[in-house]
């Protein structure tokens, strides 16, 4: 059973539990909240068409065994530079600080590619010795890049060498997330 335990504004007001957490992060739009909801089955997370609609740490605790949280987008919101900013300072303190941070999936529009955003999360997470994991979102979407940047665990020390490939629309992709989170 998921239970949404709350929308926080800073990391300090996190809730200090034992439980292992598994964040979502990822381009504005990229589909954090409807992968999140087609993971745990059920509609826990607000999605939205808008850009930018997530601008809380929001919690998810998933049967007192882990949390899954879901992490503001970046990217190509419609927010001022100085709200950018701080969602981009709050994002850098909550991977650094939070000791139950297991693993950051950061997720990537499959149609879309890899932009200098996400290259610039992925360095810093190298940087900082933070465990992350490529999920490429909307598989079942027809791609429009045709020369998208090529990933690999040479590049990024920190990364996981399994890229995983989902939709949240079709349910694909989504037994392993699930695996790894320890949701079933």
């Amino acid at each position: 059973m998921i239970k949404f335990v709350g929308s926080f504004e800073t990391v300090k007001s996190l809730p200090n539990t034992q439980f292992a957490e598994y964040a979502f992060v990822g381009r504005s739009n990229v589909g954090k909240s409807s992968l999140i909801n087609a993971i745990v089955g059920e509609t826990v997370a607000r999605t939205s068409n808008t850009p930018g609609r997530t601008q809380s740490l929001n919690l998810f605790n998933f049967n007192d065994k882990s949390m899954i949280v879901d992490l503001p987008g970046y990217g190509f919101a419609r927010v001022s530079k100085s709200d950018a900013l701080r969602w981009l300072e709050r994002l850098e303190e909550y991977l650094i600080n939070r000791s139950q941070l297991r693993r950051l999936f950061i997720l990537i529009d499959s149609r879309i590619g890899v932009k200098d955003s996400d290259l610039d999360l992925m360095d810093f997470c190298d940087k900082n010795g933070i465990c992350y994991q490529i999920v490429y979102t909307k598989k079942d979407k027809r791609v429009r890049e045709k020369n998208q940047t090529e990933l690999s665990h040479e590049n990024h020390p920190a990364m996981i060498e399994n890229i995983l490939e989902t939709s949240a629309e079709k349910k694909y992709g989504l037994d392993e997330l699930r695996k790894i989170i320890g949701v079933k």
